[in-house]
């Protein structure tokens, strides 16, 4: 299931989620045109639970540890990275921008980015595996979005071969059922191979939930009814 787009309108412009867009995708550029020096850049710049939590051999590395929690969240493994992640931003990212504000937003992001990195790394703490990619800080975004949106019309793409079809479904739906597969995504992998960080993915949306009620504005509710037009 892959959301393309929602119905939910907003009153300002998204110019911090465009702007994070922008950063990524530039980002990524970048790390293409290191060619064979782009995996010496995400040791560099990813985050390496051994050197976050104190390993001496790992802090060798000249970008001090607790920097690279923002550093990695601006690098991508591949194009379907990039691709994904940018694609729910665009889709989530304007309205919960909306609901808070720029300044407030960019905070709210880093925040949600940085709890999903210690949601991977707390669990593993002597793992020398970088992680990168904005998926954590992006899954904040999707918890912020279930609570302050949960009846908007998210339309998604059900690919089934020859049978695949758009339909429209309730955001509480396309974002719950994001949630049980990461979570089930944790039971079943092995978080000390190199993969998809489901861990980050679960501590990010669950620390969005969280900090939704302290970075909204005061006149927005929270799970509020649809509204009809």
């Amino acid at each position: 299931m892959i959301p393309l787009r929602d119905d939910n309108p907003t009153t300002l412009k998204p110019v911090i989620t465009i702007g994070l867009i922008a950063l990524c995708t530039l980002a990524f550029f970048w790390q293409l045109s290191l060619g064979v020096r782009a995996d010496a850049v995400i040791q560099a710049l990813g985050v390496m639970p051994a050197a976050l939590f104190g390993n001496q051999q790992a802090e060798m590395r000249q970008v001090p540890a607790a920097l690279t929690i923002v550093t990695s969240m601006f690098l991508h493994g591949g194009w379907m990275h990039l691709i994904g992640n940018m694609l729910y931003l665009w889709i989530f990212g304007n309205n919960v921008e909306d609901a808070m504000g720029h300044g407030r937003f960019v905070l709210f992001y880093l925040l949600c980015g940085a709890a999903a990195v210690l949601a991977q790394a707390v669990p593993m703490p002597d793992s020398t595996i970088p992680m990168i990619g904005a998926s954590g800080a992006i899954s904040g975004v999707l918890g912020a979005y279930l609570l302050l949106y949960p009846h908007a019309r998210v339309l998604v793409l059900i690919p089934l071969g020859y049978f695949s079809r758009m339909i429209y479904l309730p955001a509480m739906v396309v974002l719950g059922l994001w949630f049980l597969l990461q979570f089930l995504s944790i039971l079943l992998t092995d978080p000390n191979q190199p993969g998809v960080a489901f861990g980050a993915h679960a501590g990010g949306f669950v620390t969005g939930m969280i900090l939704i009620p302290l970075f909204k504005r005061r006149e927005i509710r929270l799970l509020r009814p649809r509204q009809l037009h």
